[in-house]
């Protein structure tokens, strides 16, 4: 870690404490760490920047340090980029068909590749993506020439393992991946499940896709129309989280980390007042379990720079990718079912 980045942690001040130096979880107490307390504040100021852009406003988007040098995710899993742009450009589309299949295979085609650009590309050199008109062969060749020009087809955000469908390329099995989900009814049978824990156990059956993509991917297909789970019901702690745990908290040994998410999640707004962090929700709707999850993901890199001395699980020590100010954010639109887009259209 060079200087520079060292510095950055003695200017926050990250050492001071809350007060609150453990919490219940269960039958234990866990002891917290000074990035449990960072937890809070990092949710709350990234949740503020979101809204400084949502304004437009000029001038520093914030006085923290670490996020006016690096690149994070949102407080909400949903308002960052990708997942707006899921939401919008591809789940819900007027010039598309809306049934349950198709929302389904445009869902899980744009998930495999996590990025816009790739999305972008097929429809202008496919044409509409629909289930009725798959062609793999087009498909195949459509995406082996966009990498034959030297351009990515996957986002980076994170790994996507190759499909056991014996082709060399990755995208070829993804693609047959897609088309075997598609044959064995996944869309029907998904639709058929009452619980998000058993859409997942669903999902999670399926070829290549282990425990971490399997709850990404049924948090993707529960902001279409055709899933209609609470994203209070269920939840996954991914690699990054685990590392993010593990930071916050001396020793987690018989304690869950689902169990700790859950406690973020049900006790955020008793944090947030005796920390004194006014937390701003997204249009009233509380952090979610994804959503705290994904926040224990971001205080793990947050942590490489703030807490240099907290080593976590996973060891890592540097943060890649830096913090690009863009223009001013469009304003966000989520599943109509949470009931918060007619208030955003007042707000502005």
């Amino acid at each position: 870690m060079d200087g520079h980045e060292t510095n950055l942690s003695l200017d926050f001040g990250v050492s001071e404490r809350t007060g609150v130096t453990s919490i219940r979880v269960g039958r234990r107490d866990l002891s917290t760490t000074p990035v449990f307390d960072a937890y809070w504040r990092f949710a709350a100021e990234r949740q503020k920047i979101f809204f400084r852009r949502l304004r437009g406003d000029n001038g520093r988007l914030t006085t923290d340090p670490v996020l006016a040098t690096f690149k994070f995710t949102n407080a909400y899993r949903a308002s960052d980029r990708v997942s707006q742009y899921l939401i919008r450009r591809v789940i819900y589309r007027d010039d598309l068909p809306s049934d349950a299949s198709n929302v389904f295979f445009r869902t899980l085609l744009f998930k495999l590749f996590n990025k816009i650009e790739t999305w972008e590309f097929l429809e202008e050199a496919i044409g509409t993506l629909v289930w009725e008109e798959f062609d793999f062969e087009k498909l195949d060749v459509a995406l082996t020439t966009r990498m034959a020009g030297g351009a990515r087809i996957y986002s980076a955000a994170y790994i996507m393992p190759s499909a056991p469908f014996g082709y060399r390329l990755k995208h070829q099995n993804h693609l047959r991946l897609l088309e075997s989900l598609m044959r064995d009814a996944f869309p029907e049978r998904l639709a058929e499940c009452t619980s998000m824990q058993q859409a997942y156990a669903l999902l999670l059956g399926a070829p290549s896709i282990g425990p971490f993509l399997a709850y990404q991917f049924v948090t993707d297909l529960n902001y279409t129309p055709m899933l209609a789970f609470g994203e209070d019901e269920f939840v996954v702690a991914g690699p990054g989280a685990l590392d993010g745990i593990s930071k916050c908290f001396v020793d987690t040994t018989g304690v869950t980390p689902e169990s700790i998410i859950r406690y973020m999640y049900e006790n955020q707004a008793r944090h947030f007042q005796e920390s004194g962090i006014a937390f701003e929700t997204l249009w009233g709707r509380p952090l979610q379990l994804i959503d705290c999850q994904n926040i224990f993901c971001e205080i793990s890199k947050y942590a490489r720079v703030a807490f240099p001395e907290v080593s976590g699980t996973a060891g890592r020590t540097r943060i890649k990718q830096k913090f690009a100010p863009a223009m001013r954010l469009p304003s966000p639109w989520y599943p109509p079912k949470w009931g918060i887009n007619d208030a955003i259209n007042e707000a502005a």
